[in-house]
């Protein structure tokens, strides 16, 4: 030890300061463990569908699972930073932790601000994702089941209305295949044969059928007028979400910084 290091005054610890140490432990403990289990989920999603095979690694890149494993990742390296940086009073941490944040936040409200001033093209955007989707729908098994999940929860079928479906060559009227000029089962106003069974070929022909006739058999409306009904009726809990969870990094970089411009940790780099 120098001669300043011992002459250093001893920092009392108050209870303040112990809540406010073990709080911001126990917020990065929290996300670290759920920034593992989307790691872990985005691993197990590639790996199930062998996408580290020699003739599948070329197309990696565009895996929607690998944006679970970059999230998860990211959010289990930042966190992480702040858990230990908070437990052990480390000063190098817990400025990394403060300034990863600080940019997480910034680039939180830029991209509110873009989303914005771009609201009017933001459906077109959605439109063109959701074409994008349904072409490689019966291709990549990560498509479908979100396709799947947005269909059948919003009750509608295609991007704005079913004939969309003629989009994907499986489902094309020119298809010599069994499911040509038909959609998704995920589609039907009721895919349950004698209530119970799954019935995969309810929509087999529907793009054939007037609408007057297909509204009995499957839901005519598109998905994007019921992303937009969706997001008009939760609005209120979209923006309380929003705001809890920017909130809370707010209050993580203001913790962060008390600890270290007080010296209540006292910050000892080890």
């Amino acid at each position: 030890h120098t001669r300043s290091d011992s002459l250093r005054p001893l920092y009392r610890y108050t209870f303040v300061d112990y809540f406010l140490k073990y709080f911001l432990f126990l917020c990065n403990l929290t996300f670290t463990i759920l920034g593992l289990v989307v790691l872990g989920l985005g691993m197990w999603g590639l790996i199930s569908k062998e996408s580290f095979a020699q003739e599948q690694i070329g197309s990696i890149g565009t895996d929607p699972m690998l944006i679970l494993v970059s999230l998860g990742f990211v959010l289990t390296l930042l966190c992480l930073s702040g858990c230990v940086g908070a437990l052990r009073e480390n000063c190098s941490l817990l400025k990394l932790f403060s300034a990863a944040v600080l940019m997480l936040i910034t680039a939180q409200v830029l991209a509110a601000i873009l989303a914005y001033s771009l609201q009017d093209q933001v459906g077109g955007y959605l439109r063109s994702g959701m074409l994008s989707a349904m072409v490689r729908y019966q291709d990549d098994l990560d498509l479908r089941f979100i396709v799947d999940e947005i269909q059948s929860n919003l009750q509608c079928c295609g991007a704005e209305n079913y004939l969309d479906w003629e989009v994907n060559i499986y489902y094309n009227c020119s298809s010599p295949g069994v499911l040509a000029c038909g959609v998704p089962a995920t589609c039907c106003v009721d895919p349950l044969e004698n209530g119970t069974v799954w019935n995969s070929q309810c929509g087999v022909g529907a793009q054939q059928l007037d609408e007057f006739t297909a509204q009995s058999v499957i839901f005519l409306g598109g998905c994007l007028g019921g992303i937009s009904r969706w997001i008009e009726q939760h609005e209120g809990l979209i923006g309380t979400v929003a705001v809890v969870v920017l909130g809370v990094q707010i209050l993580t970089v203001f913790i962060s910084t008390r600890l270290l411009e007080t010296g209540t940790t006292p910050c000892f780099d080890y």
